[in-house]
């Protein structure tokens, strides 16, 4: 099989260029695309905890620390115990993650409407549910249970 008939190097091509455009987007507000994506889940679930955090940025946990530790430096995000349960550190944005949140988002958003306004509304579903399908196909690969 060619280079050119592997669909991963298509996938793998795609999500470079996504990746490239996002960073461009979201430089200006001073984050990193994995930067942006914390704020964006943490602006959606305040307190969640650094591991489910990870999970949801799909990054490992030890990559969520170095970006959090980064965010925190930057006074764009405060980590504090939890009231109830001290081992458990809560990650919430402050005011100004908030700003450079929205301030990424906005352009951010831009470039997500600008490749979603290719495809109809029913070529979209079509495309998500064949990448669901190559997701459930690759996670289910005999080849990594051993």
């Amino acid at each position: 099989m060619s280079f050119e008939e592997r669909l991963g190097s298509h996938l793998k091509r795609v999500e470079t260029e996504l990746n490239n455009v996002k960073t461009a987007a979201v430089r200006p507000a001073g984050l990193t695309v994995p930067q942006y994506a914390a704020l964006f889940v943490l602006d959606e679930q305040p307190g969640i905890s650094a591991a489910e955090l990870a999970r949801r940025c799909r990054v490992t946990p030890q990559t969520m620390t170095t970006i959090l530790r980064n965010l925190e430096s930057a006074a764009l995000v405060e980590r504090t115990p939890h009231q109830l349960h001290r081992h458990i550190i809560e990650t919430r944005t402050t005011p100004a993650g908030r700003k450079a949140l929205d301030q990424a988002d906005e352009r951010a958003t831009s470039v997500e409407r600008r490749l979603a306004a290719e495809f109809t509304p029913e070529e979209r579903d079509t495309l998500r549910a064949l990448l669901a399908r190559c997701s459930k196909t690759l996670t289910t690969d005999p080849l990594l249970e051993n």
